[in-house]
């Protein structure tokens, strides 16, 4: 019985998450503006324009390179956070025992454990494959944003170089969302109660910041 209610409670803590971001994503694509991202892919758009009618191209390298300079830092992290519970899982660490010393449901099996630590190690591999295309599309964004308009203006328009710096920051997005994802499925590890109130909580959070 406790097997039972364990596996239909994560279950309801994994819809919860899924089911957030599809309707986030529903909004995205139709009213863009009533969502945090698409009203700052809306003010980059705005920066953009800015930057290339006035030439600033000092605040321009300066701000790429502050974003290029946190996804590198995010990248690396999520990677090495990533290799070490790799590392654990393989190596045969058993983190069952405090999985069952905080579970309320009843013990959970050393496989199981394991098979949480390998989600938690794929959603950081995922987060640091956005974060480095996050840092190619900053890069390419510094290229074009200072391109001259006289001389390659295909390339120097303003929405290519929008689209481009957007495509950065949909990755980056990405990358911190698989960022906040790991903090539930962390609790999950604990058992399945706390990965539902680390799910509620995590929504809850994530839903302050789209809106």
């Amino acid at each position: 019985m406790n097997l039972n209610y364990s596996l239909a409670i994560d279950i309801v803590s994994m819809l919860i998450l899924i089911a957030y971001h599809l309707v986030l994503y529903r909004f995205f694509i139709h009213t863009p503006e009533k969502t945090h991202i698409g009203k700052a892919n809306i003010l980059r758009g705005l920066w953009v324009d800015m930057v290339m009618a006035e030439k600033k191209d000092i605040l321009a390298v300066q701000t790429l390179r502050n974003w290029t300079m946190a996804s590198t830092f995010l990248a690396s992290t999520a990677i090495l956070i990533s290799l070490g519970a790799l590392s654990f899982t393989f190596s045969g660490g058993d983190i069952s025992s405090l999985s069952n010393q905080l579970s309320v449901l009843g013990p959970s099996s050393e496989k199981f454990a394991s098979f949480k630590l390998l989600v938690i190690s794929v959603t950081l591999f995922f987060a640091f494959f956005n974060f480095t295309l996050a840092i190619r599309y900053y890069n390419n964004a510094g290229f074009l944003i200072n391109v001259p308009v006289d001389k390659y203006p295909q390339n120097a328009e303003i929405e290519p170089v929008t689209k481009t710096l957007n495509r950065g920051a949909v990755h980056y997005n990405l990358g911190m969302r698989a960022y906040y994802m790991t903090a539930p499925l962390t609790l999950w590890l604990l058992g399945p109660v706390w990965f539902l109130l680390g799910s509620l909580l995590i929504t809850y959070v994530m839903y302050r910041m789209d809106y």
